[in-house]
C-alpha cells in the first residue's frame, strides 16, 4: 500500500529527505495516531487524517515556515485547518513537530479538561491558529489572515528588509467549498489578488451521506479559475513528489491565491473502510486498526506507537523552525538599526498596543445640538479614531454610505493599495464577519466593519466564532429598529438585538445619542479579549440633556458600567423606574415626565445601552441603579420584548415590538405599533398598581 509513496521520495531529492521507509512511517504515524486517538475516545472522524497525511507530512516538515518551540513567532507561516472535524491531523502533526502536546494529551482526545477538544480551538491548544469546525469559516478566516500579512508587509517592508513575509495555507474538504461562505471567501480574495494564500483541497468525493454526488456537480478547478486563483491538480494524494511540485509553483505565484486539488481516498490505509463514508465520523474499531497497521507494514500494534526514527525525522521540523526563526530575529536587528521608528511602531502594533493618545481622537460631542442619527455620530468617531490609530482599518459590506464606516482621505484597500484603510466586503456579510475573525488573529491590525443590523443574520456564525476565540472586532450595525421605516418589514429587525445579546462575551452596545455614541465606541477599541457591535439608528435623534445625570457632569456619560441613572425621580425615593437603550431613551424620559407631572409618581430613568456592560458590575452598582425595592419597572425598546424580564421583573412589563414590521415612515410605525411615550406611562401605571397590590 506504500508503494506510491516510497516511488515519490525517490524524486524529492531537493528535500533533505531521510531513506524512503522513514519518511513512509513517519507519514504513518500520523494515520495511527489519529485512528488510535479517535477509537480510545470513542468518538472523532479518522477518515480525514488518515488521507490527508501525506500532504501533513510536506507541509508541516518541509514547506510551513513555523517554530514548534515559539508558536506565537510573528512571522510564522498562518496555518488553518478549516476542515476542523480532522481535528487529529492537526494535534499528531502539533505532537509530533515538537509542539506543547504531549502524548498523554492526544490519549485524553475529546475528554474534559484536555488541550485536544473535538475540533481545534485558538488560546486553547498551542499551534493552533483559529477556532475551527463549522465549515468553511476557517478558510474565510485565512483570507483575513492574509490581507493583515499584505497590510502590514506593505506598511513596514523597505528595501533589503522584508521584515513581514509569510504565507497563510489552509487545508479544506468538500463541506468547506460546499458552504457558501466560501463562495463569498474565495471571490473576494481572487478580487484581491492575495499571492501568499494557498488552499490545499482534500477532494476525497466523500461527506457523511455518501458521495459528493449525492449533492453536488462542481468541478471545483473551473470554480477557482472563474476567481482569479492559481489552480492546480494533484491526482494521488500519497504522490509526495507532485503535490511538492505544486506547493512550490504556488510559492512562486505572487499575483493570484492558489487552489490544489489533491484527489486523497477518505480512511486510507484501512483494507475494509477506505474510500467509505463510514471512514468520515466513527472509530474504525480495534480490528480495522489491527488490520490496517498490519496492511501499512506497521512495526508495532500497541496503541500510540511512533516508531523512533520516525519520531527523530519529525524532530527535525523543530530544528529548522528555530534556525528560520534565528534567521528572521537576525533580520529584525538589522531592521531596527536602519529603520528604527518603524521597527518600534510594528512592535506596537503587533504587541496589540494602542497610541497612548488615541482617546483624544474622539470628538467632543457634548452640549446640545441639532437631532442626528447614531450611525451619522458613529462616522465622526470613526475619523477621529483614524486619525489616532494608523491601524484601523475597515469598511463595509456594500454599505458604506449608509453605514457611513469609509474612512475619510485613506485609500481602499486594494492589490494597487495594499496598506489602505477602507475594505470593501461587497455584499458579502458572512464572509465579512470571518474575515474580520482572520485579520484579528493575525495580529497586527483594528478592525471594524458594518452592515444593517438585520443582516447580522448572515454572519451570526462568524460573530459567535469571534467571541469563542475573543476576537477584539467591532460590528457597526445601523438601521437598527424599525426607525428605518419605508425599507419595511423584511428590513426592520425584530429580534436581532435580544439573540446577539444571547451570545456569551459578545458586548451589546445601542447608545441613546451622539454622547453615548462617543463612549461606546471608546468601550469597543479598549476590549482587547472578545468582539463589540453598536447598533445605530438610521433615524435622528437630539442629544439628550445630561444634567439631570447623577454623578455626571454636562457632556460624560455612563456607557463604560452598561446602565446607568439618566434621570432621577424628582420630589423622592422612585416608585417606579423606566428603563431604555438607544432611541427610545427620549420616549422613557417624556414618559418619566408625564408619571411625575400628571401621576404623581416619582419615576427615575435609566438607559441601559449595555447588558454585557451592566451584568459585568459589581452587585451593588446594580443595585444602586436598579434597587431591589423598586417592583414597579417598565422597558422600553423597539425591538422583541422578550429577555427584558431580566431587569423588569414579575411586576413590571416590556414595551417594544414582537411581531413584524410594516412599510411607513418611522413616526407612523411607532405610533401604530404603540411604541410611544402614552404606551410606556400606561405600563408604568399598570406596574405600580401590581407592584402595590403585592
Amino acid at each position: 500500500m506504500a508503494d506510491s509513496i516510497l516511488r515519490s521520495v525517490a524524486a524529492l531529492d531537493h528535500l533533505d529527505l531521510p531513506e524512503p521507509d522513514v519518511v513512509r512511517r513517519a507519514i504513518d504515524a500520523v494515520r495511527v495516531l489519529s485512528m488510535d486517538a479517535v477509537e480510545q475516545a470513542n468518538s472523532g472522524h479518522p477518515g480525514t487524517p488518515m488521507a490527508l497525511a501525506p500532504a501533513g507530512y510536506l507541509v508541516w516538515r518541509h514547506h510551513l515556515r513555523h517554530n514548534p518551540a515559539n508558536p506565537g513567532w510573528a512571522n510564522r507561516d498562518r496555518f488553518v485547518l478549516s476542515v476542523g472535524h480532522a481535528s487529529m491531523l492537526m494535534y499528531s502533526l502539533l505532537h509530533l513537530t515538537g509542539y506543547d502536546l504531549p502524548e498523554s494529551e492526544l490519549r485524553d482526545f475529546r475528554q474534559w479538561g484536555s488541550r485536544t477538544a473535538g475540533h481545534p480551538e485558538v488560546h486553547h491548544t498551542p499551534g493552533v491558529e483559529t477556532t475551527t469546525g463549522p465549515l468553511g469559516q476557517g478558510v474565510a478566516n485565512s483570507v483575513g489572515m492574509a490581507l493583515a500579512e499584505r497590510w502590514l508587509a506593505a506598511r513596514f517592508n523597505r528595501p533589503g528588509h522584508s521584515v513581514v513575509d509569510h504565507r497563510t495555507i489552509a487545508f479544506c474538504s468538500d463541506g468547506d467549498l460546499m458552504e457558501g461562505i466560501s463562495h463569498e471567501a474565495a471571490e473576494l480574495a481572487g478580487h484581491q489578488r492575495l499571492g501568499k494564500l494557498l488552499w490545499i483541497f482534500d477532494d476525497n468525493e466523500i461527506t457523511i451521506e455518501g458521495s459528493t454526488e449525492l449533492a453536488s456537480s462542481t468541478r471545483q478547478t473551473d470554480r477557482f479559475e472563474s476567481y482569479g486563483w492559481h489552480v492546480q491538480q494533484v491526482d494521488d494524494g500519497n504522490d509526495l513528489a507532485a503535490l511538492d511540485r505544486a506547493i512550490r509553483a504556488a510559492e512562486a505565484e505572487t499575483e493570484r491565491p492558489s487552489f490544489i486539488a489533491l484527489r486523497t481516498v477518505i480512511g486510507w490505509g484501512s483494507p475494509n473502510m477506505a474510500g467509505k463514508a463510514a471512514a468520515h465520523g466513527a472509530p474504525l474499531g480495534a480490528d480495522e486498526i489491527r488490520a490496517t497497521k498490519e496492511a501499512l507494514g506497521y512495526p508495532s500494534m500497541e496503541p500510540f506507537h511512533v516508531p523512533e526514527d520516525a519520531r527523530a525525522e519529525w524532530a527535525r521540523a523543530g530544528d529548522r523552525g528555530k534556525a528560520l526563526e534565528a534567521d528572521w530575529n537576525q533580520a529584525m536587528e538589522a531592521y531596527r538599526e536602519a529603520h528604527p521608528e518603524l521597527a518600534s511602531e510594528l512592535d506596537r502594533y503587533l504587541a496589540g498596543e494602542l497610541p497612548s493618545d488615541w482617546e483624544e481622537g474622539i470628538p467632543d460631542l457634548s452640549g446640545m445640538g441639532k437631532a442626528e442619527a447614531t450611525r451619522a455620530t458613529s462616522g465622526k468617531v470613526i475619523q477621529g479614531l483614524a486619525a489616532r490609530i494608523p491601524n484601523l482599518v475597515g469598511g463595509s459590506a456594500d454599505l458604506g454610505p449608509s453605514n457611513k464606516t469609509d474612512i475619510e482621505g485613506a485609500a481602499s484597500l486594494l492589490p494597487g493599495s495594499p496598506d489602505g484603510r477602507t475594505l470593501h466586503f461587497g455584499v458579502r456579510e458572512h464572509a465579512m464577519g470571518a474575515i474580520l475573525n482572520g485579520i484579528a488573529l493575525h495580529g497586527g491590525l483594528r478592525a471594524f466593519a458594518g452592515t444593517f443590523l438585520i443582516f447580522s443574520d448572515y454572519m451570526r456564525p462568524a460573530i459567535r466564532l469571534a467571541a469563542l476565540m475573543e476576537c477584539p472586532v467591532t460590528h457597526v450595525f445601523t438601521h437598527d429598529s424599525i426607525g428605518l421605516g419605508e425599507d419595511g418589514p423584511t428590513h426592520q429587525p425584530v429580534e436581532q438585538l435580544m439573540t446577539l445579546r444571547a451570545i456569551p462575551g459578545l458586548m451589546d452596545l445601542r447608545p441613546a445619542d451622539a454622547v453615548e455614541t462617543a463612549e461606546a465606541w471608546a468601550e469597543a477599541i479598549r476590549r482587547t479579549d472578545g468582539p463589540s457591535f453598536l447598533a445605530l439608528t438610521r433615524q435622528g435623534v437630539p442629544r439628550l440633556d445630561r444634567s439631570t445625570v447623577p454623578g455626571h457632569a454636562d457632556g460624560e456619560s455612563g456607557v463604560a458600567r452598561g446602565g446607568y441613572v439618566f434621570r432621577e425621580a424628582k420630589g423622592g425615593t422612585p416608585q417606579c423606574i423606566l428603563l431604555a437603550s438607544g432611541s427610545e431613551l427620549q420616549l422613557a424620559l417624556e414618559a418619566a415626565g408625564h408619571l411625575e407631572e400628571e401621576d404623581g409618581i416619582p419615576t427615575r430613568v435609566v438607559s441601559l445601552p449595555s447588558w454585557f456592560l451592566f451584568r459585568q458590575q459589581d452587585p451593588s452598582w446594580r443595585d444602586a441603579v436598579l434597587p431591589p425595592e423598586v417592583r414597579a419597572r417598565v422597558a422600553v425598546e423597539a425591538g422583541t420584548t422578550r429577555g427584558w424580564e431580566a431587569f423588569t421583573g414579575l411586576d413590571g412589563a416590556a414595551v417594544g415590538l414582537d411581531r413584524f414590521g410594516a412599510s411607513a415612515p418611522a413616526p407612523t410605525l411607532y405610533r401604530e405599533f404603540g411604541i410611544t411615550a402614552d404606551a410606556v406611562r400606561a405600563a408604568a401605571l399598570e406596574s405600580v398598581r401590581r407592584s402595590r397590590m403585592a
